[in-house]
């Protein structure tokens, strides 16, 4: 009786763990990234005893010392994915860990929920101490720092394309108000007259936005079919404002032999509808967003249009899942002995990046509250076990008592 009393509390003892476990699993429903744990329980044998049968063979029974409940494993499958539109937010969809910083020490975390801090590193939120680790083109880990990349600098217009019809009926054509870009990044306006000669090509003159003629005598010329003519398809000359450098600026009017640009046709005067199709160039840009590709590359998004690639996450695949072990702030760490393969997403079997998004926890609840009435049952049948136990002994000493 004394070693079923010992049993029922090793019962007692296991699942109150459970019940631990379980309560810490729902309590961190919803932390992004979080994964559960399941408790081990495990038989114990002390002992194994025999016996001689009636007809001489040897009988046993195996005396059980109730159970251990001192092992957990970590249930790591994939949590769900939640868009949440803020941009430095990222999940990993598969294999992986991100890799953080925190002091001299490296940890891995699932947890996506990144931010900017005051000198532009990348950090985990709520804790600054926790910085996220990127590639950079040598494939090293160095933290994500944009405090240089605030502002995009300006981009002086070097090339201006056109599209469409410039027919042969018409002498000249205007094209005003083509918005370029200065190296410092101020906008102009220029003009371009584009005037039919005796010789049926074009003769082409700039000005700008004071009227001023800055550049004349370009031509164009067109083939039989319409197309611009090889060496004749653009003009370039130099643009330069007062008191700044100047800079060469393309006129571009298509490919030769091909139709995707300017064509020049025989017909009536308003068939001309020449227009601008595309101006490079851009003026001071502040940082307007962060976003990540698939692939873990960062691009930086400008209020000016213009896009810059960055570094890229670093992320790590850890092939002995078992040497992994929870430290607390959503952190793991990994043993010594485990040399964890860092790469970018969506290589090495590595997962994609989805931005704008979290991995949610991967604890189900209906399947915890399953456990934890199998968990409140086995308590109470345990502490059944300790009652009928001490009622026997009771009764033992009362019977010896009398005698």
């Amino acid at each position: 009786m004394f070693n079923a009393i010992y049993s029922g509390l090793s019962g007692l003892t296991a699942f109150s763990k459970g019940l631990d476990v379980i309560s810490d699993n729902v309590s961190n429903l919803n932390t992004p990234g979080y994964k559960g744990n399941d408790l081990i329980f495990q038989d114990i044998f002390y002992r194994y005893q025999l016996n001689s049968g009636a007809d001489g063979y040897s009988l046993g029974a195996n005396m059980g010392g109730g159970v251990d409940a001192s092992v957990t494993k970590l249930r790591l499958s994939q949590g769900d994915i939640r868009s949440t539109d803020v941009a430095t937010d990222v999940a990993i969809d598969g294999n992986g860990f991100f890799v953080i910083r925190k002091g001299d020490e490296i940890f891995y975390t699932r947890g996506g929920q990144f931010e900017f801090n005051d000198d532009g590193i990348l950090v985990a939120r709520g804790d600054e101490n926790q910085i996220v680790m990127g590639l950079d083109e040598n494939g090293k880990l160095r933290q994500i720092d944009i405090n240089a990349l605030r502002t995009s600098p300006p981009k002086a217009t070097s090339n201006i394309s056109f599209k469409n019809v410039l027919s042969t009926a018409t002498e000249t054509h205007e094209i005003p108000d083509i918005e370029i870009f200065d190296v410092a990044g101020n906008k102009h306006k220029l003009k371009l007259i584009l005037t039919h000669d005796e010789a049926n090509n074009w003769i082409v003159e700039v000005k700008d936005d004071k009227d001023e003629v800055i550049a004349t005598r370009g031509e164009i010329h067109f083939s039989g079919d319409g197309t611009p003519t090889e060496g004749f398809n653009t003009f370039t000359f130099e643009y330069k404002p007062e008191n700044l450098e100047g800079n060469e600026i393309t006129l571009n009017f298509g490919t030769p032999g091909s139709y995707s640009g300017v064509r020049s046709l025989s017909g009536a005067v308003d068939a001309t509808n020449i227009e601008v199709d595309k101006v490079d160039g851009y003026d001071v840009g502040g940082l307007k967003e962060v976003t990540f590709e698939a692939d873990g590359s960062m691009v930086l998004n400008y209020t000016n249009g213009n896009t810059e690639d960055f570094l890229s996450l670093a992320l790590a695949r850890v092939d002995n899942l078992g040497s992994l072990r929870q430290i607390g702030d959503n952190l793991f760490m990994v043993a010594e002995s485990e040399q964890p393969v860092i790469s970018a997403a969506a290589h090495n079997g590595l997962g994609d990046i989805v931005g704008k998004s979290i991995e949610l926890s991967n604890v189900e609840l209906t399947q915890q509250f399953t456990d934890l009435i199998v968990v409140q049952r086995g308590y109470q049948a345990s502490s059944q076990i300790l009652t009928v136990s001490n009622e026997m002994l009771q009764q033992l000493l009362e019977t010896m008592n009398r005698k």
